[in-house]
């Protein structure tokens, strides 16, 4: 139906220009009825010189004879038309009325609109109602803190600086963390995330308040990769390019088998390695699958890369599936959960991933909730849900 109505006003606009240009529009010739009574005047004038004796007949003869060839060419002028019409630009004005909306139709038929996502109506409404929802628990919550005599629990404080780091409002979720930062519980994760909000609403930029931010985590535990990822990204800002290098190596050394984290700090070192003109390293230099059948081999890769996009996705299909087998005898594995969870997530098995994060999720329970992976989970249940 709206489609109809596209048209209908799209054809109602092309005629409002067309048909006026169709029609032609008359445009007189102004003066030519003017002329033949203004030289009649100056016959009379002649005239009347010569009866007072002002001008000679000669003179008067002369005089008159111009003024009656005037009058002649202006009769024969209104003889060939007393209208004329204006045609200057109509080709390129009917043109242009067929033409841009012909373009316009044919350009959102083949790209759609360029600022909305590839999106039904319904889904867009239902995301937006979803969003909506969002913003009012979370003015909810923040009314309910401030009005607490004792400044609301630190608990929901953290709840409400991640909502808002969620929502894409990074100073607020600063001002929610830095309100924990300033109590006597507050962890190393608390200056970390408080760092990571004031990063980001900068623009990647860490500034002397992010940068004691964390050092005030690093401080409080040195084994935050929180705390060492962004203090590497404050020594390269600085120009301590090696320095920053070392310590995420060193970190990346230190870690006992694969983590989360890892991931960022190996494209944050390779980075840095660019422009220090050092070699890259891998995942797996530092958290190999290998054991158990948890991962490709070196060989499996090799393999694979000379594999069909049938026989490859096969192949990726049966590691996930040993891996999820070997969970099933070490239910405890709360790395492998991790990996399984983002496994499933890469292959686009929502439901799996859920489940897989749920398991983790489980399992984090029994660690301290300064763990980073209290966050990544959280975060990855968010967006899959």
């Amino acid at each position: 139906m709206i489609f109809a109505w596209m048209v209908l006003l799209t054809a109602l606009s092309v005629g409002f220009v067309v048909f006026p240009l169709l029609r032609g529009r008359k445009v007189p010739l102004a003066g030519l009825d003017s002329t033949p009574a203004v030289l009649l005047d100056q016959l009379d004038e002649v005239q009347r010189d010569l009866d007072r004796r002002v001008i000679s007949k000669s003179e008067a003869a002369a005089a008159q004879q111009e003024i009656k060839r005037r009058i002649l060419a202006a009769a024969r002028r209104s003889t060939r038309g007393q209208i004329a019409e204006n045609t200057g630009g109509r080709g390129a004005l009917i043109l242009a009325a067929f033409f841009v909306p012909l373009m316009a139709v044919g350009y959102y038929a083949f790209m759609g609109s360029p600022e909305i996502s590839s999106l039904a109506y319904a889904d867009r409404q239902a995301e937006r109602a979803e969003q909506q929802k969002i913003t009012e628990l979370t003015d909810k919550l923040y009314a309910r803190l401030t009005s607490e005599p004792n400044g609301g629990a630190s608990e929901g404080w953290m709840l409400l600086g991640q909502t808002y780091y969620r929502m894409g409002e990074y100073s607020q979720a600063a001002a929610a963390f830095e309100t924990v930062t300033s109590r006597d519980d507050a962890s190393s994760a608390t200056f970390s995330m408080l760092a990571e909000a004031l990063v980001s609403s900068e623009q990647g930029i860490v500034t002397p308040k992010a940068e004691t931010a964390i050092d005030r985590a690093i401080e409080l535990d040195p084994s935050n990769p929180a705390g060492a990822f962004y203090k590497s990204m404050a020594m390269a800002q600085k120009g301590e390019e090696a320095a920053a290098h070392a310590l995420l190596l060193s970190q990346l050394d230190a870690a006992d088998g694969f983590a989360p984290w890892m991931e960022a700090f190996i494209a944050q070192a390779n980075q840095i390695a660019r422009t220090l003109g050092r070699d890259q390293i891998a995942l797996a230099d530092y958290a190999p699958m290998a054991g158990g059948g948890a991962g490709p081999t070196a060989e499996d890769v090799a393999a694979a890369g000379n594999m069909s996009d049938e026989d490859r996705g096969e192949f990726i299909r049966s590691m996930v599936n040993r891996l999820a087998e070997k969970l099933e005898d070490k239910p405890d594995d709360l790395d492998g959960w991790l990996r399984l969870a983002n496994a499933y997530t890469v292959l686009g098995e929502k439901p799996n991933a859920v489940s897989a994060y749920e398991r983790a999720l489980i399992l984090l329970s029994d660690i301290a909730p300064d763990d980073p992976r209290h966050q990544v989970v959280e975060q990855a249940l968010s967006e899959l849900r």
